[in-house]
C-alpha cells in the first residue's frame, strides 16, 4: 500500500485537486453545496427517527385520552344500568305488591266477613316427619296462633301453630300433626283432614272417619266444617281423589289432593277474625 501511494502519489494529489475544482465550478453554477447536502445526507435518518418518536407520542397520548373517555363513559353506563335495575326491581315489587292487594280485594270481597293479614313465605321445612313453612309476620302484625293461613284463591295452605313479634310457624295441612273438621261440599258430611306421613310424601292428606253412608266420588270437593268454632268453614282444602278402606276392612277413608300449591306459593294471607 505505501509503495501504491509513493509510485501513484502525485497523480492522487491531481486527481483530489481537480475533483476540488469540479466541486468548486459546480457549487457557483448550481448554487450546490457538497458539505451542506453531506450535513443533509447525515441529518436524514435522524430527522426521520425523531419524526417516528413524535408520532409514537402522539399515538400514546391519544390512546391514553380515548381509553379515559371510554372509561368515563363505562362508568357512566354502568351507573346507568344500575338505576334500571333498581327501577325494575321497584317495579316488579310493585306490581307483586299490586297484584297482593287485588288478591286480597277479592278474598274480602268473598268473605266479607273475615279479616286477613298479608304474609310472605320465607323458610320452608319439609321432611319425613313434618311439613311446615314460615311467614314474615307475627304477633305484632296481629297474628296469633290457631290463625288459618290460605293463598290467594281462598285455599287453606295450613294453620298457624308458632307466634313471634316478627314471624310465625305455619303447620301445612300435610303435617301429620295438623287435625281439623272436613266436610263434603256435595254430600255434607263431615269428617276429619288430618296428615298423614305416607301420603305427605305424595303431597296429599287423609279425610278420615267418613261416615259409612256416605257416597263420595272423586273429584269431591272438601272443605273447612268450622265445627267446634276453632277456625272458620267453608275454606277450600281440596278434592277427594281416593276412597279406601282402613286395615280394619271396615272404617273408610279418602285421600285428599290439596287444592293450594304449598311447595310453590309465595305469598299467603292469614285469617286473623272470621267473625265468631
Amino acid at each position: 500500500m505505501k509503495r501504491f501511494f509513493r509510485n501513484n502519489g502525485g497523480l492522487l494529489l491531481i486527481a483530489a485537486a481537480l475533483l476540488a475544482a469540479v466541486l468548486a465550478i459546480g457549487a457557483q453554477i448550481l448554487g450546490f453545496d457538497p458539505l451542506t447536502s453531506a450535513l443533509e445526507v447525515l441529518a436524514t435518518p435522524f430527522r426521520a427517527a425523531s419524526a417516528a418518536v413524535t408520532n409514537w407520542t402522539q399515538e400514546q397520548y391519544d390512546r391514553a385520552l380515548r381509553y379515559e373517555e371510554l372509561a368515563a363513559d363505562n362508568e357512566a353506563l354502568r351507573r346507568r344500568v344500575a338505576e334500571l335495575e333498581r327501577d325494575a326491581i321497584a317495579g316488579q315489587d310493585a306490581q307483586r305488591e299490586n297484584e297482593r292487594l287485588r288478591d286480597l280485594l277479592g278474598l274480602r270481597e268473598e268473605r266479607p266477613e273475615l279479616e286477613y293479614r298479608d304474609a310472605a313465605v320465607v323458610r320452608r321445612a319439609s321432611s319425613n316427619w313434618t311439613a311446615d313453612i314460615t311467614i314474615d309476620r307475627g304477633t305484632a302484625g296481629g297474628v296469633e296462633v290457631n290463625d288459618c293461613v290460605i293463598d290467594q284463591y281462598g285455599h287453606l295452605i295450613g294453620v298457624v301453630t308458632e307466634a313471634s313479634p316478627n314471624s310465625s310457624r305455619v303447620t301445612t295441612i300435610l303435617d301429620p300433626a295438623l287435625e281439623l273438621g272436613g266436610r263434603v261440599a256435595r254430600t255434607d258430611e263431615n269428617a276429619i283432614l288430618e296428615g298423614d306421613f305416607t301420603l305427605m310424601q305424595q303431597g296429599l292428606l287423609r279425610l278420615s272417619f267418613v261416615p259409612e253412608q256416605a257416597k263420595l266420588v272423586t273429584g269431591d270437593q272438601v272443605t273447612t266444617s268450622g265445627l267446634g268454632g276453632v277456625y272458620p268453614p267453608g275454606l277450600v282444602v281440596g278434592v277427594v281423589r281416593t276412597l279406601c278402606v282402613e286395615e280394619d276392612g271396615v272404617n273408610r277413608y279418602a285421600q285428599v289432593e290439596p287444592a293450594a300449591d304449598i311447595a310453590g306459593t309465595q305469598y299467603v294471607y292469614v285469617i286473623v277474625d272470621f267473625g265468631e
